[in-house]
């Protein structure tokens, strides 16, 4: 009977260790406080979605909703209160981070139709004066494929939205799955290219990545047309632009935002795919029409192109990394730093399908980040993505890249 209580005592501890996942020692929620408000019970000042004390974050179309990996909105406030009403093209169930001022991000799934409230006199952190004033809200997407349309923005009556300047440095993240945060904990806000433009502090970042895609303008699993052309476009490539824009997405209004200082690619891996039929010679064409793009809308930004980690194999006792096409992106940083680009640059724009060359000699711009050496087997989780600790080391490299290359100090001492 002792033998037997004590077996029973040993399962009933371990069925409730299993029932808990840590997270850097607390346990991980799963389901999230429901914010969801009868918007008719409060007494509200309403901004509609193009008010000019909201800015938006990332890529948003002409309707207000959200497109690509982590867009976002952020705007200061006075009182206490702070909800938003969703557009019925937003995607019931969407997770969404938001926080106020520097403190904590927390999170919450918002629905189509729905007036959600993230702010009140309850919220930690909302009676406290500064240093952050007017206090901030920043509220992101974390998925790439889901989205939300923004109707109405909400403060108690009697208060205002406060327009907030944007940060003086940008940074755009061109990507797919691995700048995504696909399968991460906290999908894109787990991934490499937010703990970048995060990490960075003081720095406005958009991550225009999309899960499967190439560079080359070819079906990519699923994705119609790959980054070499979509880049220019405001929606990405998923199923929901097809449903609402059809063949006919807005092009992006480039003139929207300041320009670019920085824009970081890690483009391949599913060009590397032998399923999508991606030539080394293709691969390479389309690599360097993105970049000419970017040259063309943004003449002074630095480019950083990224040898991408295309997993690991054993290799009989020990691990190796592959490292299929990265002699093919090393070969356009060449390019875009040979004599005869840099004399006379040339440009491209998909949405006009022409190339022009400036007659401009230029100085080196294009940057080659080697990623050898930075993760190990155990940091590609089984579906084949960085796990979160892998997402953090990639992050934590470049931004001591860029801090080197390009001399830009950090300025995140505190807030995430």
């Amino acid at each position: 009977m002792m033998m037997m209580h004590s077996l029973s005592t040993v399962l009933a501890c371990v069925s409730a260790v299993t029932a808990t996942i840590l997270e850097n020692g607390r346990p991980r929620l799963t389901s999230f406080t429901d914010t969801k408000v009868d918007p008719t019970l409060g007494d509200f000042k309403t901004y509609d979605a193009d008010a000019d004390e909201i800015s938006y974050k990332g890529r948003w179309d002409s309707k207000q909703i959200s497109w690509w990996a982590a867009p976002g909105i952020k705007f200061g406030f006075t009182g206490q209160t702070v909800a938003v009403t969703f557009g019925n093209q937003t995607i019931s169930s969407t997770l969404v981070a938001y926080r106020i001022a520097g403190l904590d991000w927390m999170h919450t799934n918002v629905t189509a139709g729905g007036t959600h409230q993230f702010v009140s006199p309850k919220t930690p952190g909302i009676d406290l004066a500064g240093p952050v004033s007017p206090v901030t809200f920043e509220m992101r997407v974390t998925n790439w494929a889901y989205g939300v349309q923004i109707d109405k923005v909400h403060v108690d009556s009697g208060e205002q939205l406060v327009k907030i300047p944007d940060y003086p440095r940008r940074v755009e993240f061109i990507g797919d799955s691995l700048s995504a945060g696909m399968y991460n904990t906290y999908e894109a806000l787990a991934g490499f290219a937010y703990g970048v433009g995060a990490g960075l502090g003081d720095t406005e970042y958009s991550i225009t990545a999309y899960p499967g895609i190439c560079v080359a303008d070819q079906d990519c699993w699923g994705n119609p047309r790959g980054q070499s052309h979509q880049w220019f476009y405001t929606s990405d490539t998923g199923g929901r632009a097809a449903n609402i824009w059809g063949d006919e997405p807005e092009p992006w209004d480039f003139s929207k935002n300041p320009p670019a200082d920085l824009a970081v690619i890690n483009l391949g891996t599913n060009d590397a795919n032998a399923a999508n039929n991606v030539t080394k010679a293709t691969y390479v064409e389309h690599y360097k029409r993105l970049i000419q793009g970017i040259h063309g809308k943004w003449p002074e930004a630095q480019v950083i192109v990224m040898q991408m980690w295309q997993g690991f194999f054993q290799d009989g006792n020990t691990y190796g990394q592959n490292i299929d096409l990265r002699d093919e992106v090393y070969s356009v940083y060449e390019y875009f730093n040979s004599e005869e680009y840099l004399t006379n640059p040339t440009t491209w724009d998909a949405v006009t399908n022409t190339t022009e060359q400036t007659g401009k000699p230029v100085s080196p711009f294009v940057h080659f980040f080697n990623t050898t050496g930075i993760l190990q087997h155990n940091d590609i989780a089984p579906q084949w993505h960085p796990t979160d600790v892998g997402q953090i080391k990639v992050a934590s490299h470049l931004i001591q890249y860029i801090t080197l290359k390009l001399g830009w100090p950090l300025y995140a001492t505190g807030p995430e």
